[in-house]
């Protein structure tokens, strides 16, 4: 039997249609993207499941918010020529490369095939966990409440929707770790060139203190949990004899 939908009732829900689809397409549009092929390839998703590892981001106007972007208005306004520089290549160079200062020329993955399969295993699994958490918890960017911040990698339809964590700082004290666990003469160098450069995304206005702690939190947990699993621990320990053939270290490793 054929009915007739009321009209109020149909009016209702065609401007329920009108009104929230724009404000719907608009939270996805503002919303991280997944990364391009990317999946997992050490870790499982629930050992990177965001929930279980990260507390949630400070909420939008909340006294620790307001701090939190103070400071990132203090470092961005107060920086000095030479640090906002440094910010700005830290920016554009999201790779290993980061550490090049630190490892000196003879670090080149390019005739050390053992390492960087190791290196290419963090950096794909740090990047796809980030990700993850940053479209679990829709933290708003430090310019997206403060305009007047303008960060160093600014692009006018920037997702505003990707601050918790930091991509760059998760990729930093990822690999870091792991670094410095396979180089530890070279431990305290990696690991401060690794809090520099997450550090560079306050001085750039793009992260908060709050996100880069937690990229600091996240990167560590996940290094620790690649050398739990035995495939990877079995290519770690390939990368640390291929880098004392190398005479690039010499000193036995912590983790066996």
């Amino acid at each position: 039997m054929n009915r007739t939908i009321p009209l109020p009732l149909a009016i209702s829900a065609l401007l329920a249609v009108v009104f929230l689809t724009p404000m719907l397409m608009a939270r996805a549009a503002d919303a991280p993207k997944p990364g391009r092929h990317k999946v997992l390839q050490i870790l499982t998703p629930e050992e990177v499941d965001p929930s279980r590892l990260l507390p949630p981001p400070y909420k939008d106007g909340s006294d620790l918010q307001k701090a939190d972007l103070a400071e990132v208005e203090r470092v961005y306004h107060n920086r000095s020529p030479e640090r906002r520089a440094q910010a700005e290549w830290d920016d554009k160079h999201e790779s290993i490369a980061l550490f090049d200062t630190v490892l000196g020329p003879k670090f080149d993955l390019a005739k050390l095939p053992a390492t960087a399969k190791v290196m290419a295993e963090v950096d794909n699994d740090q990047s796809v966990t980030a990700n993850i958490a940053k479209r679990y918890f829709l933290r708003n960017r430090p310019w997206a409440i403060d305009p007047t911040l303008v960060a160093c990698d600014y692009k006018p339809n920037a997702a505003p929707l990707t601050s918790y964590p930091s991509g760059h700082a998760t990729l930093s004290y990822s690999t870091g770790f792991i670094l410095a666990a396979l180089m530890p003469e070279k431990a305290q160098a990696i690991l401060a060139r690794a809090h520099e450069y997450a550090y560079s995304r306050v001085v750039c206005g793009a992260h908060y203190p709050s996100d880069i702690e937690a990229s600091h939190v996240l990167g560590t947990e996940l290094a620790m949990l690649m050398l739990e699993a035995p495939a990877f621990h079995t290519q770690f320990l390939a990368a640390r004899d291929e880098l004392r053939s190398a005479g690039l270290t010499g000193q036995a490793m912590a983790s066996q």
